[in-house]
């Protein structure tokens, strides 16, 4: 009888199978701190990559589809500054971030501050171009591996950087050199490419790329440019007034105090019109955990008002609707909120006749926006246009001058950022606003927002009477009683604005967003 090694067979047939899975599955980099390590070190160390404050970098740039050539102009200071300008063929752009607002000029469109997505991700990539990765932990960023790809004919290592917005920076790491191969770096619409070469020492060992080569991609673009540096300087003195919004046009503006004091005795006229409009509200709150994956949560609230007083009753979760048993429960809490308002207006009547105020009863509504900015120096005033209106958009900074204040006036004071007002509806119509330093609640024992926490509110005018609230978004870092440290990422969108007449009959307007409302 004959033995056929059968089992041995097997197990030979097995582990070539098994090396065919292996080689057939997409292979995953490296930690991204192990990636990025290395890649400090290639740049010439963690220390002198730190040691650059500023960044002058100069030479030319071509236009690869009709060879048109210029020049390129960028520079960066700490924290977050930046300004790059370019001229091809006589065509100039320039943007810039100047810690407050960011800003576009081209010799076609004129000069405008940025907004919206555009704006946000502006700023992001400014901090980025300041700090590259290193403040990742104390902005709140989050940094995740991808898989292992492939930039021209070097194997890269992709690490992502993740803002608490969920704004995305890849960064593509040469496996061999640890040096930056490549970034991909939104922009609004469009995605900006940069692949680097040609990496030379500039100071005490720091390297540059002095070779870049930018593809821009979008709906409406795709051109792809040379860029060749002949010059990049480190730690050279910069003015923080180089990075300001430019002043191209002596047009007179509204005496700026006046305006603001006009701000002011209109929200009390904005409140009462607000009282009667009820519309819907959706409130979404987004995690972003350690692998990149973001998972969001939100409520839908439909706000009314009755009496005066602001109604609020839950109708979704995550986008469902709420089940009959706990829209019957949700409907049993807005029943006693409405008896609630009753007694406390019956007390506010009982008060009245004995002279005393009735502000107490009127704690639930909304705080004044410009409230913000008593403590603040406006700088840079210009006009633009904002949804279809013309505008005022003023910068601001604290104002050290100011003294006292309190509440939202405090707060307002430790803020840097933008502002828009419709100096005919004297209304603030938006507002960027971000910590410069923190702001504790209860002297630090109740909590502390951390330096960095941002916001931004956005308005829309309705039934061509009133700017009411479209969106707001709030990134913020907090430590609550002296021990919880946590992130809020939260936005909240406002439709479906419905007005109310004395009959309580419902009158269908229009949203913010222009699409009808629905019954």
């Amino acid at each position: 009888m004959h033995y056929t090694p059968v089992g041995r067979s097997a197990i030979r047939i097995s582990a070539i199978l098994l090396l065919a899975a292996w080689a057939s599955t997409p292979t995953f980099a490296q930690s991204p701190d192990r990636v990025l390590r290395q890649a400090a070190k290639a740049l010439g160390g963690e220390k002198a990559v730190k040691a650059v404050r500023t960044r002058r970098a100069s030479g030319t740039i071509t236009r690869k589809r009709d060879g048109r050539s210029g020049r390129i102009e960028i520079l960066t200071a700490q924290p977050g500054y930046y300004l790059q300008s370019t001229e091809i063929d006589g065509f100039e752009t320039s943007e810039g971030y100047s810690g407050k607002s960011g800003w576009r000029r081209d010799s076609r469109d004129g000069l405008r501050t940025l907004t919206g997505r555009e704006s946000l991700d502006f700023q992001f990539a400014a901090a980025y171009r300041n700090n590259l990765w290193f403040t990742a932990k104390r902005d709140k960023s989050r940094l995740a591996a991808g898989a292992a790809a492939q930039v021209g004919d070097r194997a890269a290592n992709l690490v992502t950087l993740i803002s608490n917005r969920n704004i995305r920076i890849k960064m593509y790491f040469d496996s061999g050199t640890g040096l930056l191969l490549r970034e991909e770096i939104p922009e609004g619409e469009t995605v900006r490419t940069y692949d680097y070469s040609d990496y030379r020492s500039v100071q005490q060992g720091r390297l540059e790329p002095f070779a870049v080569r930018l593809a821009v991609t979008g709906p409406a673009i795709e051109e792809e440019y040379d860029i060749r540096f002949d010059s990049i300087l480190h730690n050279q003195p910069a003015d923080a007034g180089e990075f300001a919004f430019p002043r191209i046009s002596d047009e007179p503006l509204p005496d700026i105090p006046a305006l603001l004091a006009a701000v002011d005795e209109n929200e009390e006229k904005v409140e009462r019109i607000l009282d009667n409009y009820g519309y819907t509200e959706i409130s979404t709150r987004r995690e972003i955990g350690k692998d990149g994956k973001v998972k969001e949560t939100s409520e839908t609230e439909e706000l009314s008002f009755y009496k005066g007083r602001r109604i609020r009753r839950l109708v979704a979760k995550n986008g469902q609707p709420l089940s009959p048993r706990e829209q019957e429960r949700e409907d049993r809490d807005v029943e006693k909120r409405v008896r609630k308002i009753e007694e406390e207006l019956a007390e506010i009547e009982k008060g009245r006749q004995r002279g005393e105020s009735d502000r107490p009863g009127r704690d639930d509504r909304r705080a004044s926006v410009s409230a913000l900015f008593r403590a603040s120096k406006l700088i840079n005033p210009r006009r633009e246009r904002f949804r279809g209106r013309e505008v005022i958009v003023f910068d601001f900074e604290p104002n050290p001058q100011y003294k006292g204040g309190k509440g939202i006036e405090r707060f307002g004071g430790k803020t840097a950022g933008a502002m828009w007002i419709d100096p005919n509806d004297k209304q603030v119509v938006r507002v960027e606003a971000r910590l410069i330093e923190s702001f504790k609640i209860g002297g630090g024992l109740l909590a502390s927002l951390k330096e960095g926490s941002t916001f931004v509110l956005e308005g829309a005018r309705v039934n061509e009477e009133i700017w009411l609230p479209a969106s707001v978004e709030a990134n913020i870092a907090v430590r609550a009683f002296l021990l919880v440290g946590i992130t809020i990422n939260q936005s909240v969108r406002y439709m479906d604005y419905k007005r109310f007449n004395v009959e309580a009959e419902k009158e269908k307007l229009k949203s913010p967003d222009g699409a009808a409302s629905k019954p």
